[in-house]
């Protein structure tokens, strides 16, 4: 669920998109300034080839930053804070039965 909620926000926060539509752009402008260079069929498939392959990119970096989420941390971290808190209330109630046994005495 954390992995699922940390992936929606990266994809729905467009910063994909972006990082395709500048590929795009810019291969657009290289074509452009070397337009003496390649023909327009040339250009039309390596504005194409690079937009698939920014898009490659990207769902490459998704799947790997899915892949590489360790979930163990924040087991462990849950855990200690779980512990931490039934230490704590358990000292409480000693100092309180102290308390209340010195009172009687």
């Amino acid at each position: 669920m954390i992995v699922e909620r940390f992936t929606q926000g990266m994809i729905n926060s467009g910063l994909f998109r972006l990082y395709i539509a500048s590929g795009f752009f810019a291969t657009c402008v290289f074509f452009v300034l070397n337009s003496e260079l390649f023909s327009p069929t040339e250009m039309i498939l390596g504005t194409i080839g690079v937009t698939i392959l920014l898009k490659t990119v990207t769902n490459i970096m998704l799947s790997l930053v899915v892949l590489l989420f360790d979930l163990d941390n924040k087991k462990r971290e849950m855990d200690f804070n779980f512990n931490k808190d039934r230490i704590d209330s358990l000292l409480s109630e000693l100092t309180l039965k102290s308390t209340q046994t010195e009172n009687v005495k």
